[in-house]
C-alpha cells in the first residue's frame, strides 16, 4: 500500500504556519512559545534584524541592537521561546524564528504592545435653542488623541451606532452624534482595543443645554467671547495708532503755528 509525503513535515522544510498574533498592554511580558529542534535565531520586524539565538552550546541575545531598546528585557530558554519583559509600543511588530543551519523560516508572531486607553472626551459640537420642535437637536462629538490599533463606538444602550478605527500609526479619533434634547435613552462613547476599553457615558442635559432657562449653550458663550477677543486684538492698535498720530499731528501743529507767531513778532522790530 502507498502512502502519501508526510505533508505536513513541509512545516520544517521551510512552510512555516499561520502567524501567530500576540496582543499585550505596556509593561506586561509576553512569551513567544516554540519548540526547537535545532539551532535557532530570532529576527525582528521586515528588517530581520537579529535579536537572539541560540544554539547547542550557547544563548546569545543582541541587546546593542536599535540603540539598546530591548536590553535587560530579553529571555530565551532551551525550547528556544522567546520572552519580552516590561513590554514597550516600540516592540510592536513580527517576530520570527529561524532555523539558523538553513535559514528556513519556522515561526512568524505578530506582536501588539497597546498603550493605556485614553478617557474618551464628549463636547457639545452644536446645541441650539429651539423656537419649534423641529429645532430640538444636538450634535455631540466624542474624541480621543493618541491612539493606535484602536476603535471609537458610539453606543445605544448595548447596540452600537456607529464607529471609526485607527491603524497601525497613533492618531486621534472623533465621532459625532445627533440626538433629540428630550431623548431619555443610554449613550456611552467607547474606546476599546483587543484587550481593554474605556468608556464615558452622555448626560444629555448637561452637555445639550437650551434657552428655556435663559442661559446659551457653553460652545456659543466661547464662541463669541472668542470672537469678541479676535475682535479687539485688531480693532485696538488701530484705535492707538489712530490716537497717537492724531497727538503728534496736533503737536506738530501747535509748533508750526509758534514759529509762525514768533517770526511775525520778530518782524514787527
Amino acid at each position: 500500500m502507498l502512502t502519501s509525503p508526510n505533508i505536513c513535515g513541509l512545516g520544517e522544510l521551510g512552510v512555516s504556519d499561520a502567524v501567530r498574533v500576540k496582543s499585550v498592554m505596556v509593561g506586561e511580558s509576553v512569551t513567544l512559545e516554540i519548540q526547537r529542534s535545532g539551532d535557532i535565531e530570532w529576527k525582528f520586524r521586515s528588517h530581520n534584524i537579529l535579536i537572539a539565538y541560540i544554539s547547542r552550546d550557547e544563548i546569545k541575545l543582541q541587546e546593542k541592537v536599535l540603540d539598546g531598546s530591548f536590553r535587560g528585557r530579553l529571555t530565551l530558554d532551551q525550547t528556544g521561546s522567546l520572552t519580552i519583559n516590561n513590554t514597550r509600543t516600540t516592540d510592536s511588530g513580527e517576530y520570527k524564528a529561524i532555523m539558523t543551519s538553513t535559514g528556513i523560516l519556522l515561526h512568524t508572531f505578530k506582536l501588539t504592545v497597546h498603550a493605556p486607553l485614553p478617557i474618551p472626551v464628549i463636547s457639545t459640537y452644536l446645541s441650539p435653542c429651539p423656537n419649534t420642535s423641529s429645532e430640538s437637536r444636538c450634535v455631540l462629538l466624542c474624541s480621543v488623541v493618541n491612539v493606535r490599533s484602536a476603535t471609537l463606538s458610539w453606543y445605544k444602550g448595548n447596540s452600537v451606532l456607529s464607529s471609526t478605527s485607527a491603524s497601525d500609526l497613533s492618531i486621534s479619533l472623533s465621532l459625532p452624534l445627533e440626538v433629540e434634547l428630550q431623548d431619555k435613552s443610554t449613550y456611552s462613547c467607547v474606546v476599546s482595543n483587543p484587550i481593554s476599553n474605556q468608556t464615558t457615558h452622555l448626560d444629555i442635559d448637561t452637555l445639550c443645554n437650551t434657552c428655556s432657562d435663559g442661559l446659551f449653550p457653553k460652545a456659543v458663550i466661547l464662541l463669541v467671547l472668542s470672537a469678541v477677543v479676535g475682535v479687539a486684538a485688531a480693532v485696538v492698535p488701530v484705535l492707538v495708532y489712530k490716537l497717537i498720530s492724531r497727538c503728534l499731528q496736533k503737536k506738530k501743529s501747535v509748533q508750526e503755528e509758534a514759529k509762525i507767531t514768533y517770526s511775525s513778532i520778530d518782524y514787527g522790530l
